[in-house]
């Protein structure tokens, strides 16, 4: 276990280093975890969905239930027979408390969409976010391109001018945006992590 654990530390870290040196890279796979996200928070939600409605057949079920020993309990008191009136209540009870054990767990499953779709939201809003990022790092990336295509069509920075090394600046250029990028996404992961 010890390789295997080795071999995944060291594979982790060359990923990590692989996207730092690629924010852009970073970006997408966080919009598709997000994403991923969504799917399954669109699934509990189904399926919470389907166990309220569950619990709302059972709710009814023994609604109708109360009310036909209800009915009985009135029938056998009319008819003067005091021991079916007696058992008859005493399953009207305990119908009674099993309703709103039923009704308790029903708010519960209720309580728990409203959470999911909270939850739902501010996935999509961290997702939005994160293909604005997305959106940026590509417009500053072929905005550094294209300066740089223009500046090596132009031969405004020659080797043979007195004017600084094209490459230099743009290698700075690159790094910054790089750094602006990473701390744009330390600050997105540490929102997500809240």
């Amino acid at each position: 276990m010890g390789l295997f654990d080795d071999l995944s530390k060291f594979l982790e870290s060359r990923l990590e280093e692989f996207l730092r040196n690629n924010p852009h890279l970073e970006l997408d796979a966080l919009s598709e975890q997000l994403r991923e996200q969504e799917e399954d928070t669109l699934k509990l939600i189904a399926d919470l969905q389907l166990q309220e409605k569950r619990k709302q057949d059972e709710v009814l079920s023994t609604a109708q239930e109360i009310q036909r020993w209800h009915m009985r309990v009135q029938k056998a008191k009319n008819a003067g027979r005091e021991d079916l009136a007696a058992k008859a209540q005493e399953r009207e009870a305990a119908l009674l408390r099993q309703g709103n054990q039923l009704w308790g767990q029903m708010q519960g499953v209720k309580e728990r969409i409203t959470q999911a779709k909270d939850l739902y939201k501010q996935i999509q809003q961290r997702r939005q976010e994160v293909q604005a990022k997305a959106t940026q790092a590509q417009a500053a990336r072929t905005k550094a391109q294209a300066q740089q295509r223009i500046e090596t069509d132009a031969g405004w920075w020659s080797a043979n001018s007195n004017y600084p090394n094209s490459s230099k600046y743009d290698d700075l250029e690159e790094k910054f945006l790089r750094w602006e990028t990473e701390a744009e996404l330390e600050e997105m992961k540490r929102k997500m992590g809240k």
